[in-house]
């Protein structure tokens, strides 16, 4: 049987779920194949030659098309179509098709999933559970690739997440930790094992500016980390939610002055302030952000 994987989203990252469903169906015995939506359609007649259509929705400014791709018969799912489907067992613990992306060198997914935190801006406590929790061990998705791309949402959150990071450091892959880590639960131990992680790329989140105890664990990091030397962790700051205009610019000086880059993230930014929108244009723009000091003095065309 020939089988259609529809990456609904395509914002040039791949879908995890239709790596694995790939995999599950090669060794079925099926052909798998990368579509993209509109191959599926002619004009305004509806032909395409798989015997089964999958689609993986993210994004729910995607939910038209995923609503389309149902009405001929595709099974849909994802944040984006706001299911609560997961994969079955055999599936979800199979190691991804890396091929299906042409993608050689890199492995992606989640040794964690969930989150106690439970912010109300994000989706993770309520469709993973409130608990941070192993899923997997390492090896079940990685087999040996230069690079590691870790998805999980708040890894510090397990209990088990010095053994996780241990598994890590002794890969010896260029790990890349993309979400936020929770630099909250930073601690003396934690932070060396990190140490020991080759790090291509680590991120925290800072969402809430009220949330002054939070500078003290980052300072401690920074005096406790070689990576610093070599190249700024990131910090993602939400904006347009909980914060004002000064709260946000506060966060920025104080994360730049201390040895972080900041990285702005826009809650709702179709609906966002201006003044936000060109914070988060100067911030973004390295080359900016390192010659202009002052958000008072940037000019938002030069962004």
């Amino acid at each position: 049987m020939n089988v259609g994987l529809i990456d609904i989203d395509s914002h040039n990252f791949p879908n995890l779920v239709l790596m694995k469903l790939s995999a599950w169906h090669k060794a079925q015995g099926d052909a798998t194949f990368l579509v993209k939506p509109d191959d599926v359609f002619m004009g305004e007649n509806i032909f395409h030659p798989y015997g089964r259509l999958y689609g993986a929705c993210v994004f729910s400014e995607n939910a038209g098309i995923a609503r389309k791709l149902e009405a001929i018969g595709a099974y849909v799912a994802g944040s984006g179509t706001g299911k609560s489907d997961v994969l079955p067992s055999e599936v979800e613990h199979i190691m991804p098709d890396y091929g299906l992306y042409g993608i050689t060198d890199t492995a992606y997914g989640f040794l964690t999933r969930g989150c106690p935190r439970r912010c109300p801006f994000c989706i993770v406590s309520q469709k993973e559970g409130a608990q941070s929790r192993k899923t997997s061990d390492l090896s079940e998705w990685w087999a040996g690739q230069k690079y590691i791309k870790l998805l999980d949402p708040n890894l510090l959150a397990c209990p088990e997440h010095e053994s996780l990071l241990c598994q890590l450091a002794e890969s010896g892959g260029w790990v890349d930790i993309t979400q936020g880590l929770d630099a909250r639960l930073l601690t003396d131990s934690n932070i060396a094992l990190l140490n020991r992680i080759k790090l291509k790329g680590l991120h925290f989140a800072w969402d809430n500016p009220r949330d002054d105890g939070i500078k003290e664990n980052f300072k401690k990091f920074i005096s406790r980390t070689a990576m610093t030397k070599h190249r700024k962790p990131c910090v993602y700051l939400l904006t347009n939610y909980w914060s004002s205009h000064e709260e946000d610019l506060s966060r920025v000086y104080w994360l730049r002055d201390n040895g972080f880059d900041p990285y702005v993230m826009v809650y709702d930014k179709y609906h966002a302030p201006q003044e936000t929108r060109y914070l988060q244009r100067w911030v973004n723009n390295r080359k900016v952000f390192g010659k202009i000091k002052r958000f008072e003095d940037f000019d938002h065309r030069q962004g």
